[in-house]
């Protein structure tokens, strides 16, 4: 590493947005909005049709660090126990605060990532992902939530992509907690030399990107 740290240009001690009232009518017959909006807290993009997908909205409470599911277990001992985690297909995709995604250029630089193409994205303001399932039995009776078209494909942006878009069906690897703000356990990169309350966002993108390196080596060797 060389240079100075990146400095953090989001104010990550915002007072997050409040929660909905709690009103069914609000939202249809879509229990997992819902959730999202009423127990989480975390604002929502509503299906066009009955067959499309709900949407999470980035930017806002959090990022996304999309990764290869590999890269990304690598990871996971840097992060909080709370701190959410979504699978899809092969692709992993740390929450990390809000702000990262504009950070992550620079931070790249910094740990001398920045000259390799690398398998990771961030993706803040502007950008959706699909909502995954919410987890049992925080919304029972749901039956089959539709995925929309794509199923279980992995992120990969279609033809006609949405700018910012996080495309294919997810889970939660782990499932954020109602009633708990999200924020306090996501890597930031304010946690670099501070109190130790949150992940630092430095030793996570440091560690995902040496896994993607070796990753993409393991490919291009005969």
């Amino acid at each position: 590493m060389s240079g100075s740290l990146p400095s953090l240009t989001t104010d990550l001690t915002a007072v997050p947005l409040p929660r909905r009232p709690l009103d069914p009518a609000a939202f249809g017959d879509d229990p997992v909005r819902r959730w999202y909006e009423n127990e989480l807290g975390w604002p929502t993009v509503p299906a066009n049709t009955a067959e499309s997908p709900l949407r999470l909205r980035l930017g806002l409470r959090f990022d996304v660090l999309d990764v290869p599911a590999e890269a990304g277990r690598a990871a996971l001992r840097h992060l909080a126990g709370t701190s959410p985690v979504a699978m899809r297909g092969d692709r992993m995709g740390l929450l990390v605060a809000a702000g990262s995604a504009e950070e992550l250029p620079g931070l790249l630089d910094w740990l001398e990532w920045g000259t390799l193409a690398l398998d990771l994205r961030a993706i803040g303001t502007g950008g959706i992902m699909r909502a995954p399932r919410p987890p049992e039995p925080a919304v029972s009776g749901l039956g089959e939530v539709p995925s929309g078209p794509g199923g279980d494909e992995s992120l990969t942006r279609p033809a006609r992509p949405e700018p910012g878009a996080l495309q294919g069906a997810a889970v939660w690897l782990r499932p954020p907690e109602p009633g708990c703000e999200v924020e306090a356990s996501l890597p930031t990169l304010s946690a670099l030399g501070g109190d130790g309350g949150a992940p630092d966002l430095v030793r996570v993108v440091n560690t995902v990107a040496t896994h993607c390196h070796r990753l993409s080596l393991r490919h291009t060797r005969p």
